[in-house]
């Protein structure tokens, strides 16, 4: 196809310093501009879809890697998207992400998207099998399926990936890696991840309600994938996280980001037990809430990993929300900060124990006075920390498939973003294993990775692979 012809040999300029050729040698144009000069014709031209909020840091991230021409905008919001159009006026604006790809696919390299978790899947499928690579806010996916379907048309389609949990790129996940080899926790007991999320509404009744749409959004865009149903106020831009139908919670937000070294340091992959409990709403002073369509207000849930070979036997995460903590460590003084106040994670050795913040930031051993060896970094850094999570795409883009590390790859982010979807399963089979009684703790559900399926309890298969309204279907096969 001539667009592949195209992109190819864009490509190859990039990563091409000088050309030489019976004994003239050419001067590329990036030394007549300057060191670290790319003509703007030669840059990786980037569409966006969803460019309000956390879209818009996406874009200008992308845009920040000097290598990169914001060349097409997509948003359901105009008023939500307005601050980007203005800040990029060249970029050609669409409201509906299927017309631009079929539009504009022949000038686009790579996509970012930064929209609702119900509708990644269905906007980055369609990117990949036209060969563009992709960049997507956490999760990368809002179902079990989906997740499965991205990492596997990743490798089929052999695109550079890239999920938004920016901390997969810091010095601090690195350096917590380099401790745990060189032993001086010793082996690995368990792991504790909290978060101080949600800091939007759950465990509440949908409203009952509707509300004028806003003149500015396409609420039938907006909606996607999403079962039909009318337009509820302080739904948009940023409460849909605490609705099932739209986001996946505080697990799907912050889980990404914290439960990220546990995965990339011990090689985790799929989860074979979760058990979870919730806490509970009080509709008034002696009755206690059901209210299936929103997360709870806080969850706990402790997921169980096959053993791999950096670890003696299976691994234990436990994961909590909603201002839920594990136990202060002894080792931590009444002045020092447990992870960074709301958010942490803590490695639980035989001989010793680690300490981080969000994103793994700041990691110190405790206790954060004792007679530690120094360990030499053995693994290397990424240009900016977890500043540079976008220019590290942008510069796989330019590289090409399998030819640069990626901090967040699907093949990683997709077995994450599995288990935290796994994790959600529990929590909402928690509401299915009652009548509206809501105790609050469910039973362990025993996962089957190949088939995709709880073995032993089915009523929760149903959110593996949910129902797509119609005209929103992904159509994939595995």
């Amino acid at each position: 196809m001539e667009e592949n012809k195209s992109t190819n040999s864009r490509r190859t300029f990039l990563k091409t310093a000088a050309i030489a050729t019976a004994g003239v040698t050419i001067v590329p144009r990036h030394v007549l501009g300057g060191s670290g000069y790319i003509a703007p014709s030669d840059k990786l031209q980037v569409a966006s879809i969803g460019v309000g909020g956390m879209g818009a840091s996406d874009v200008n991230n992308i845009y920040k890697s000097g290598k990169a021409d914001i060349a097409f905008l997509c948003d359901v919001d105009t008023k939500r998207a307005a601050g980007t159009v203005k800040a990029f006026p060249k970029a050609k604006f669409y409201t509906d992400f299927r017309e631009m790809l079929e539009k504009e696919h022949k000038h686009i390299d790579a996509v970012s998207v930064s929209t609702p978790d119900h509708n990644h899947a269905i906007q980055v499928l369609p990117a990949m099998e036209l060969g563009k690579h992709v960049y997507v806010q956490k999760p990368m996916a809002h179902d079990i399926w989906e997740a499965r379907v991205l990492t596997e048309a990743a490798k089929r389609y052999k695109v550079v990936t890239q999920m938004g949990n920016q901390g997969a790129s810091g010095d601090g996940v690195r350096q917590m890696r380099e401790w745990v080899e060189a032993g001086l926790i010793g082996d690995l007991k368990e792991i504790y991840c909290w978060t101080d999320r949600p800091v939007w509404p759950q465990g509440i009744p949908w409203p009952k309600t509707p509300s004028r749409v806003p003149s500015t959004l396409d609420w039938e865009k907006w909606l996607g994938t999403a079962p039909q149903k009318d337009y509820v106020e302080g739904l948009v831009p940023f409460n849909w996280r605490g609705w099932w139908d739209y986001g996946t919670g505080a697990l799907g937000d912050m889980g990404c980001h914290n439960m990220e070294a546990p995965f990339s340091i011990y090689g985790l992959q799929y989860v074979k037990e979760v058990q979870a409990s919730v806490g509970s709403v009080y509709v008034d002073e002696f009755k206690k809430g059901y209210f299936p369509d929103s997360c709870p207000p806080s969850s706990y849930a402790v997921l169980t990993f096959p053993k791999t070979d950096k670890t003696t036997g299976d691994v234990k995460i436990h994961w909590m929300d909603g201002g839920i903590q594990p136990p202060r460590p002894d080792e931590l003084k009444p002045d020092e900060p447990f992870g960074d106040g709301g958010n942490g994670i803590l490695f639980i050795g035989t001989k010793g124990k680690v300490l981080a913040d969000t994103y793994a930031a700041n990691p110190r051993l405790l206790p954060t006075d004792g007679n530690y060896p120094n360990v030499a970094p053995t693994y290397k850094r990424v240009p900016g920390g977890a500043s540079g999570h976008w220019a590290q795409w942008v510069e796989g883009c330019i590289a090409g498939y399998g030819n640069m590390e990626m901090s967040a790859p699907f093949e990683i982010s997709g077995p994450l973003t599995e288990a935290l979807l796994m994790a959600n399963l529990a929590i909402r089979g928690v509401d299915l294993q009652v009548d509206g009684s809501y105790p609050g703790k469910g039973k362990t559900l025993v996962w089957d990775n190949d088939q995709m399926k709880v073995t032993n309890f089915d009523e929760v298969n149903q959110f593996v692979k949910r129902e797509y309204r119609k005209g929103w279907e992904l159509n994939y096969k595995l």
